[in-house]
């Protein structure tokens, strides 16, 4: 029998009981993407955040950014697990924020105004 084992990385781990916490329904979405086994993690390029939002939206992606593609806008924030190294660059050369999904959950607990890109 195979056993089921739990992240390890304790960022990871306190954003995950963050999550599930909270009685908003954006974070409780965000959970549920975020606790999906590594192979069906999410990772997304920065041209589907373009295609998919307007100007000034606060995106989040519970996964991995990647560097694929280009701003046609300004997005107001983007937050996410993590970003790949072109992918940051892009975002700070279009002075965009990039933050943790735990920074905008302590930013904006009520979940107001936040899109989700999967």
């Amino acid at each position: 029998m195979k056993l089921k084992t739990n992240p390890s990385n304790e960022h990871y781990l306190t954003l995950m009981k963050t999550l599930w916490k909270s009685k908003r329904r954006v974070w409780r979405t965000v959970f549920k993407y975020l606790n999906r086994p590594n192979k069906r993690r999410i990772a997304i390029n920065i041209s589907r955040i373009n295609k998919n939002t307007k100007e000034n939206d606060i995106v989040v992606v519970p996964g991995k950014v990647l560097g694929c593609g280009d701003f046609d806008h300004k997005v107001a924030s983007i937050a996410a697990v993590s970003f790949s190294k072109s992918a940051l660059q892009k975002i700070q050369e279009k002075n965009i924020k990039a933050e943790s999904i735990l920074d905008l959950y302590h930013r904006n607990p009520e979940g107001k105004n936040v899109k989700i890109i999967i």
